[in-house]
């Protein structure tokens, strides 16, 4: 093999069955997550953001979020890059057996890395001064939750709020949907709906609501910004230009009242052909971009 800085000098781990392989697998489960305050991050994508934010924070004085890497050979060989080991991270090889031992998936894909988790206070990412936020209100499927992430890293996001309720966007199936965004944004887990609009309010950030019943339509909404940026510019910036939080609600009850009743506005997703109603994630990502592209900076001499 050719690894930089590889553990070349260190047994293959071979036991599935052994201490450190089940303190690995437990981190599947959310009381072993919440135990450890680790997660995993399984497969080269997911790995390779792991270890640049790693080593963006330890360039930087700052604590690393990767604790461990497990590699098959095989992995170490492709991914050389990935198990040369940087400032407060282990390596190890081990074999397939162990590495299916440890994942949560039916196929792993050779490399698993055990990370810090890595949420921030509320206080801070209002404090940043966002201008497009996303907020997962008692959204439950993994999936969603990591698609919703995923497309506010695509979207240019700025946070990643979740409510109380919501699932753990630690869990290894949403670490996987976010195909490692979730190394890229502020996250907040687990916040107070009433404290999450207090705090939004004091900071004059907007509140629209995804709602398949809203006044309001995307279309509509996206035309007028549209038309403010082909003109001059003049007057009062419209809604999706303005500094906004979108709240996405649960998979089968949507929003409830108090979370609609906290909106400035409830936007729905115009629906063109026959199907009931937008994947919570699908709609997500057609409000943030709709947001997105209506902020972005108007180009000189040109849209």
């Amino acid at each position: 093999m050719h690894m930089r800085d590889a553990p070349t000098d260190q047994p293959i781990m071979a036991n599935p069955r052994a201490e450190r392989v089940k303190d690995v697998a437990r981190l599947g489960t959310r009381s072993g997550r919440n135990k450890a305050g680790q997660f995993l991050a399984e497969g080269p994508q997911a790995v390779r953001e792991a270890t640049r934010l790693h080593a963006e924070r330890t360039a930087q004085g700052g604590d690393g979020v990767v604790r461990w890497i497990f590699a098959t050979p095989e992995a170490a060989e492709r991914y050389p890059d990935l198990v040369a080991g940087s400032s407060g991270t282990e390596v190890r090889l081990a074999e397939p057996a162990v590495i299916a031992a440890m994942a949560d998936t039916v196929t792993p894909q050779g490399i698993i890395a055990v990370c810090q988790q890595t949420t921030v206070a509320l206080e801070e990412i209002i404090a940043a001064g966002p201008r497009l936020v996303a907020v997962l209100c008692r959204v439950q499927d993994p999936g969603n939750a990591g698609t919703i992430l995923r497309a506010a890293d695509a979207a240019g996001a700025d946070a990643v709020v979740t409510t109380s309720g919501s699932v753990d966007l630690f869990n290894p199936k949403a670490v996987r949907s976010t195909v490692g965004s979730i190394f890229h944004l502020p996250l907040a887990a687990g916040v107070e709906f009433a404290e999450l609009v207090e705090a939004l309010r004091a900071a004059g950030i907007g509140i629209l609501a995804a709602d398949g019943y809203g006044d309001a339509d995307l279309d509509e909404l996206q035309d007028g910004a549209a038309a403010h940026r082909l003109g001059d510019g003049a007057g009062e910036d419209p809604l999706l230009a303005r500094p906004s939080a979108w709240l996405f609600g649960n998979e089968a009850a949507g929003l409830d009242a108090s979370e609609l009743g906290a909106a400035d506005e409830r936007v729905a997703v115009p629906l063109y052909g026959v199907a009931e109603s937008l994947n919570v994630g699908t709609a997500a990502t057609v409000c943030l971009y709709a947001s997105a592209r209506a902020q972005r900076p108007k180009a000189s001499g040109h849209d």
